[in-house]
């Protein structure tokens, strides 16, 4: 059952954040929807305490919790064991919410009215003008097709979602051994009993900077992107693969292989073409198939030197709108 007006908890794990942290906390206490709660997690800021001292300037108006560092998901899983709402909400220390997001997620959980729901959204992306920012418009996938879409896709933005604290009961918390992907790690998990249903709004505006995980442990992100996109290959079914790519199960499996080997992902790639072979491709279609990709993320490599992440952004989102839907 659907509650009329569940409390929401805003979730946010700060580490050396005194730079956006103030702004980040503004836009949750500025939601049009007032059943909430605010969490703020201090995981372990190394600042001479800016990030505390900002963190304790809001006083009674959020809840304020202060940890040894341990990454970004022991913060939040401390948060989930604290909350007392229905639904959690991830707000980066970094990023902002339009004023409306929870109000209009949470009515979207009533027009779908199925328990088991979780809501995500479009976003925007900036880096230090909001009146500059882009938006990066999702395609609606179907929710049975969404844990083939996140294997093939690294869209989606966490603080986006709205999630029933039912699914972290089912599911468990973030893996806190990962440090940068643990939310799509959690996502997959919970996508096999929950559906993910997109609303077509821009409800979160994410910050792009150089002090960003994404470009700070760099090297760290590739390799776990790796191993975790493997576990999804192998663990996707090939009803997974016939509904994103159509009845052809081994060509489905190269179109995974080739979007790897595109993203720079050796050891997904690589377990994705094999599976396409036991499903009847040759080994020589294959070797083809990855000389072209080869090439094409090398050219790809250089225009991410070249381009803004803006701008990678925005053809992106074009390419995104333009696709035929499958």
């Amino acid at each position: 059952m659907i509650l009329i007006n569940p409390k929401v908890s805003i979730i946010i794990p700060v580490y050396n954040g005194s730079n956006y942290l103030s702004q980040a906390i503004d836009s949750a206490l500025a939601q049009t929807y007032k059943n909430l709660e605010i969490i703020v997690v201090n995981d372990g800021s190394n600042d001479n305490g800016e990030t505390d001292r900002i963190a304790r300037s809001f006083g009674a108006a959020i809840r304020y919790f202060v940890k040894q560092n341990g990454g970004v998901a022991s913060a939040l899983n401390l948060a989930i064991r604290e909350m007392t709402g229905d639904y959690f909400s991830w707000l980066s220390h970094d990023d902002l919410y339009v004023n409306d997001k929870i109000e209009k997620q949470v009515k979207a959980l009533l027009i779908y009215n199925y328990e088991k729901t979780i809501i995500y959204s479009d976003y925007s992306i900036f880096s230090d003008n909001l009146e500059t920012a882009i938006p990066v418009h999702l395609r609606k996938i179907p929710p049975e097709q969404f844990r083939g879409w996140l294997t093939m896709n690294s869209t989606l933005h966490g603080c986006t979602l709205l999630i029933p604290r039912a699914a972290f009961e089912e599911f468990g918390s973030f893996n806190e051994k990962l440090r940068s992907t643990q939310d799509y790690d959690l996502w997959f998990r919970m996508a096999e009993k929950y559906r993910f249903t997109h609303i077509d709004k821009v409800l979160v505006n994410a910050r792009n900077h150089s002090q960003q995980g994404s470009f700070s442990i760099a090297d760290t992100v590739i390799k776990e992107s790796d191993n975790l996109y493997s576990g999804f290959v192998r663990t996707l079914t090939t009803k997974d693969i016939a509904l994103i790519a159509g009845s052809d199960i081994g060509k489905g499996y190269l179109v995974v292989a080739k979007i790897m080997w595109r993203r720079g992902f050796e050891k997904a790639g690589a377990c994705a073409s094999e599976i396409a072979y036991q499903q009847g491709v040759s080994r020589l279609y294959i070797k083809m198939t990855r000389a072209i990709v080869l090439g094409q993320f090398i050219v790809l490599s250089i225009l991410r030197k070249i381009l803004s992440p803006q701008v990678r952004q925005m053809i992106g989102s074009i390419r995104r709108r333009l696709a035929p839907e499958k």
